[in-house]
């Protein structure tokens, strides 16, 4: 039977993004993505990561529905 967690460690959060802990860091230095600290440590909730991502990557189909609607057939 495989543990659900809800929230997630700096470590867990990359491996799930699939993005190193340096990278993390930097997004969570620019305030880029949903994190808080319990302690002294950065925790990340499972479910905000994953709006998150919902809503990155619908930034992205805007972008590229945009750029292909403005090039000449």
């Amino acid at each position: 039977m495989g543990q659900h967690k809800d929230v997630m460690t700096l470590r867990e959060a990359s491996t799930y993004l699939g993005v190193s802990p340096d990278t993390l860091y930097k997004y969570l230095n620019e305030h880029q993505i949903p994190a808080f600290k319990l302690g002294n440590r950065w925790r990340f909730k499972k479910d905000l990561l994953d709006r998150w991502i919902e809503k990155a990557s619908e930034s992205v189909l805007e972008v590229n529905t945009a750029r292909s609607a403005s090039r000449p057939q």
